[in-house]
């Protein structure tokens, strides 16, 4: 038997048994070790407001279209920070075309990082696994943040800093206090932006020169840090749109803002008419399914991944000091509830399979 996690409805979850399905050819078997819950878009399906739940997603047209083929409650397989463990493959049909290094195919033991969803075991093609195993002597538990650390890469990608740039990073979250160390190693000055002191701490910790909490005098606040400049580039991370108006008031004339959160419902609070507008700001998305367009020639997803799988093995990202709470499989429901209603004390929480 196997289990994995269901949202059964906005703020129920549930664990259910299920048989092992036997492997079909070029599948691969991997018990869980880790998986990490995201705060931002699991949430959104937890609470009940995330798009797919009333639109469907037209990947040729790119449009969201409402309809009767929208995801609908029960969801299963939600979770994008899995890792684990191969412990069974089953041979292709045909010839495995062979590799070496980070795109050899996948061996029985392999530790790997992928997308399986919240269960004690994930099966997939193998393939899918081909430079996806982690590092010998990496901590698998770092191997749950490879996903959500390609995200704040991106993010920092986008917002191209480098040694003398400043950035205000709005929101230190996981993905933020990752953006915030991948600002730092690329030479920027950070300004992070949180309500919560204890992520603000964090976020000094891993290199920022300064940390903030939310306030009207903000801009003003970030104006005399930068010589009355404002900051070169905003990275807004926490999916809020008071946070978002605040990151166009923070950067100075011809500034860029990197809007990386996850929005939800109308942009009440974003008003474009005053410095949006007076400042020729530049508003740019940045989301995992790419990477940012000048560098669309030299970077793909998978680069992405690796950048992150190489610093996370080589402790240049302490991302495992982020994980604040770990449960069983069976307790998940306490996990999302967590997430949902104490943000002062969770940040990374992880369900840990035995």
């Amino acid at each position: 038997m196997s289990r994995f996690l269901r949202i059964a409805a906005p703020r129920s979850v549930a664990v259910i048994d299920q048989p092992s399905v036997p492997l079909e050819a070029g599948q691969a078997r991997v018990r869980t070790i880790y998986s990490g819950i995201s705060a931002g878009t699991e949430l959104t399906a937890y609470r009940g407001t995330n798009p797919y739940l009333t639109s469907t997603w037209d990947a040729e047209s790119r449009l969201f279209q409402p309809g009767q083929e929208a995801l609908g409650y029960p969801l299963d397989g939600w979770g994008y920070s899995e890792v684990g463990e191969v412990v069974e493959l089953a041979p292709p049909e045909g010839p495995l075309a062979g590799a070496a290094g980070n795109d050899a195919p996948v061996q029985v033991g392999d530790i790997v990082w992928g997308i399986w969803g919240h269960r004690d075991e994930g099966v997939l093609a193998a393939e899918a696994l081909r430079g996806h195993v982690l590092p010998a002597g990496m901590d698998p538990l770092a191997g749950a943040f490879v996903r959500v650390g390609a995200i704040a890469l991106s993010a920092v990608l986008a917002a191209d800093l480098g040694p003398g740039s400043t950035v205000a990073i709005f929101g230190q979250g996981v993905i933020g206090l990752l953006a915030t160390r991948f600002a730092v190693l690329n030479g920027a000055k950070v300004i992070a932006v949180d309500g919560i002191d204890a992520r603000r701490n964090r976020a000094l910790g891993w290199g920022a020169v300064h940390a903030l909490p939310p306030s009207p005098a903000l801009a003003g606040e970030i104006r005399k840090f930068t010589g009355g400049a404002g900051v070169d580039v905003a990275i807004e991370l926490s999916g809020n749109y008071r946070a978002l108006h605040e990151a166009t008031r923070a950067v100075g004339a011809d500034g860029t803002v990197i809007a990386a959160g996850f929005y939800q419902g109308e942009a009440a609070g974003v008003r474009f008419g005053e410095e949006f507008h007076h400042n020729r700001v530049q508003l740019l998305a940045s989301q995992i399914g790419s990477v940012p367009n000048r560098l669309r020639s030299r970077w793909t997803v998978p680069r992405l991944q690796q950048t992150v799988v190489d610093h996370l093995a080589n402790r240049l990202v302490d991302a495992p000091s982020l994980v604040t709470h770990t449960f069983p499989l069976a307790d998940s429901a306490k996990a999302y509830e967590l997430l949902d209603t104490d943000a002062q004390s969770a940040l990374q929480v992880v369900l840990e399979f035995s």
